[in-house]
């Protein structure tokens, strides 16, 4: 009886030891694959401009967070308190990522910043979603990876592979576009699994003058306490101010998961307060003549801990997409795209402005 419960102990001892070594090897190989961009990197600018553009002229721009063609009206998700990683077939993705690409095209703005586009991740199918709108809308395309790990080890069923990132699509011939990283605020060994964020910046040289037009695509961090959403935030002012000081134009915009001082907060209370609440950002952090560019008619934003029934009064909603613009350009309208969240879980918004002489 002794040695048979000996070895018993030693059986489940070698379990034990195995499953310790082989958690072991994953982190250690997630650590090693651990997606490390470089502080500023040169972007690769895809397709052909259509459009010049100088100073007195008016332009559109589009912000637009597609979650990644799975996070439609029928979905919800796990970090939102609901439970899905992904949708039931790639016919879901494929099919949202159409109706999104019609969405932009009755847009029809100049220039588009799409947040959450996935390029290769097993959450959407591998549907490379780059390919596929910037084939759609035509124009120049430029994409910057946020989230790249060749395996996300959580909830069960696991994400897996993820890459993804922030694309801009316009009609104008930039001369450079850049990855300006963010900082983040997860330590090892979250951190080999989550979001590197990071903006977009491309330059549009500026017709019959050395000023540049800089447009800034950007997804803030989401789920942290507050304090990484603060720092992107100064990062992202701090980047606004230097090209405003040289003489340009500054259009930074997309998903700032932070809501804004000028909207009418009360239109969209908290429906239970154990909801994910979104920051406030007020218009003092700006420098003089600079302005945040909002709506506040619709949501741009839903929570996802349930689908979306179409009953108001029981979803949670948001309003935490937006543009920032420099004094110089001057904002004609902003206003949120009703979508009744049909292909994802944000409506779109859209500012009309023009480029002051």
């Amino acid at each position: 009886m002794k040695r048979t419960l000996k070895r018993i102990g030693q059986i489940l001892l070698s379990i034990l030891i195995t499953l310790i070594l082989i958690v072991a090897g994953f982190v250690i190989y997630l650590t090693a694959a651990e997606f490390k961009p470089e502080p500023v990197e040169t972007l690769e600018i895809g397709g052909e401009a259509q459009k010049t553009l100088q100073a007195g002229d008016s332009l559109s721009v589009l912000s637009y967070n597609i979650g990644y063609g799975s996070l439609d009206k029928t979905q919800d998700f796990f970090m939102d308190g609901g439970k899905n990683v992904r949708p039931e077939t790639d016919e879901n993705v494929r099919s949202n990522i159409a109706g999104i690409g019609r969405i932009i095209k009755e847009a029809d703005c100049d220039v588009q910043f799409l947040q959450e586009v996935d390029k290769s991740s097993k959450r959407s199918y591998f549907v490379d979603q780059t390919a596929s709108l910037s084939s759609l809308i035509g124009g120049t395309s430029a994409f910057a990876v946020n989230y790249s790990c060749p395996y996300v080890p959580f909830p069960l069923p696991t994400i897996g592979k993820v890459q993804s990132g922030l694309l801009t699509l316009h009609s104008f011939g930039a001369k450079s576009a850049q990855r300006i990283a963010l900082t983040g605020t997860y330590t090892w060994p979250v951190r080999v699994a989550q979001l590197k964020r990071c903006l977009l910046v491309e330059r549009v040289p500026l017709e019959g003058s050395d000023k540049e037009l800089v447009l800034i695509n950007l997804h803030l961090e989401a789920y942290d306490d507050g304090d990484a959403k603060q720092i992107q935030t100064e990062e992202l002012l701090k980047l606004l101010t230097e090209e405003y000081e040289k003489g340009n134009y500054c259009i930074a915009g997309g998903d700032f998961n932070q809501t804004f001082s000028e909207i009418d907060a009360s239109k969209y209370p908290l429906v239970d307060p154990s909801y994910w609440k979104a920051g406030t950002l007020s218009s003092n952090i700006l420098p003089d003549g600079w302005r945040f560019a909002v709506d506040d008619s619709a949501p741009t934003c839903r929570l996802l801990n349930q689908p979306y029934s179409g009953d108001r009064a029981k979803t949670q909603f948001y309003v935490i997409d937006g543009f920032i613009v420099s004094p110089n350009v001057e904002v004609k309208a902003v206003n949120v795209i009703e979508t009744d969240f049909q292909y994802t879980d944000h409506n779109p918004v859209k500012l009309e402005a023009v480029l002051e002489k």
